[in-house]
């Protein structure tokens, strides 16, 4: 009985190894994938509750400081306040009115859709590639499968890993030793990614909008809304400003009248005087 070649006991192992590997790194990147759409589908639910009824709080304020320059023009400290309030308004309006875009569809991946997203993702991941070109190609690939999977799009992974599937690419021909660097090169690839997945997840965790997610999440776990409570305070928050935006402009309402009464004038060229 002839024992196998070395080379051909050291393919074996690695293949082995690779393949657990290649699991591996499919559930990781999966995991990776559901923590992103969650992240994304929070950002947009706090931004529709919360932050929208805060871009109109900071509208209200700058409106508020621009009224104020009216009864002291001269005031350059106020000029200021002016100019960094309607700046923060405007950025805050902006993200409000991209949130208003996003989908706010509460999405769970389906047991096939999870099957599918691993089955795909354990073969045709980036970092499994050995040239530029092949690699290129899996990223493209790779962002399509985490789109479909991220929107639900059944229909879509079933396609992909259809055609995966059917690809002349996963014909191979190749001799044992360059299986073998082939399959080296690949695990170590593998494990750097898994380095990169482990960071993308840190930042993400050490982010304040995960803290902040996870402060809604234990809220609603003890039977409390904290987005809405949030919500609550702000329109409270945004009548008192309404209250006082309304009395300064009953000030320079009266202040404009005098003026006009006064000294048939407007008061803008009454101010430049």
């Amino acid at each position: 009985m002839h024992s196998s070649p070395p080379e051909e006991i050291e393919l074996a192992k690695k293949r082995k190894v690779l393949d657990r590997l290649k699991d591996r790194l499919a559930d990781r990147e999966e995991d990776m994938a559901d923590l992103r759409a969650e992240l994304e589908r929070f950002e947009a639910q706090y931004t529709m509750s919360v932050a929208r009824l805060y871009a109109e709080l900071d509208e209200i304020e700058a409106e508020i400081a621009e009224e104020e320059l009216k009864l002291v023009p001269d005031d350059e400290e106020i000029k200021k306040k002016v100019e960094e309030l309607r700046r923060r308004a405007e950025e805050s309006a902006l993200r409000a009115a991209e949130a208003e875009n996003a989908s706010l569809e509460n999405w769970q991946p389906t047991t096939e859709a999870k099957k599918a997203y691993h089955d795909l993702a354990r073969n045709i991941h980036p970092d499994l590639a050995l040239d530029s070109a092949e690699k290129e190609r899996r990223h493209v690939l790779m962002a399509e499968l985490n789109q479909a999977y991220t929107s639900g799009d059944q229909a879509r992974l079933n396609k992909l890993v259809h055609d995966y599937r059917n690809s002349p690419d996963l014909v191979k021909g190749d001799t044992i030793g360059d299986e073998l660097v082939r399959a080296i090169r690949q695990i170590s690839q593998i494990k750097h990614r898994f380095i990169e997945l482990k960071q993308e997840r840190a930042d993400a965790e050490a982010s304040e909008q995960f803290e902040l997610y996870n402060k809604v999440a234990a809220e609603r776990a003890e039977g409390r809304d904290m987005l809405a409570q949030m919500a609550n305070r702000t329109r409270t928050y945004i009548v008192k400003a309404q209250r006082r935006l309304t009395n300064l402009r009953s000030v320079n309402e009266a202040a404009e009248g005098y003026v006009k009464e006064k000294y048939g004038m407007d008061i803008e060229d009454f101010r430049k005087n």
